[in-house]
């Protein structure tokens, strides 16, 4: 590995700018989420960014299951992000479907659409597994250096 490839590594590890996306959930996920990037729980000291656009995002974290209607926009979001990109599901229902699997409109978790890198179970997840989900992830990143 060369020295611009180390140095990307390096970069996409100390700082991974993250793209939240709610595919139909309940919204209690959501709030979790949010709550993991509020000073109490401190996400930012990972190096973790909120942004607004899949363009700029390196993690997309997914929270409710795949619903028919939304399976498309999800699969355009994905496209629009740069390589190397990862999926982070997070609650029951982005992992599974949850409460919401086998309704005429829900497809499944996540993982039917898109490979899912890491997955944070719970009803809602709570931060802590969100922030514990993530360092996860970016442990697993340095693995692959």
């Amino acid at each position: 590995m060369g020295l611009l490839q180390k140095a990307v590594q390096w970069s996409r590890i100390k700082s991974p700018w993250i793209l939240h996306f709610n595919t139909g959930a309940c919204n209690a996920c959501d709030i979790e989420i949010i709550a993991a990037l509020t000073p109490q729980y401190d996400l930012e000291r990972f190096g973790v960014l909120l942004k607004g656009t899949p363009r700029h995002a390196d993690v997309l974290l997914c929270s409710g299951p795949v619903t028919r209607q939304i399976k498309d926009r999800l699969l355009r979001i994905y496209e629009q992000m740069a390589e190397p990109k990862f999926v982070v599901a997070i609650g029951t229902c982005a992992c599974s479907g949850g409460v919401f699997k086998g309704c005429y409109n829900v497809l499944a978790g996540i993982d039917s659409v898109l490979p899912v890198s890491v997955y944070v179970p719970g009803c809602p997840a709570n931060p802590t597994a969100i922030l514990d989900g993530v360092v996860k992830l970016l442990g697993s990143l340095e693995s692959t250096e």
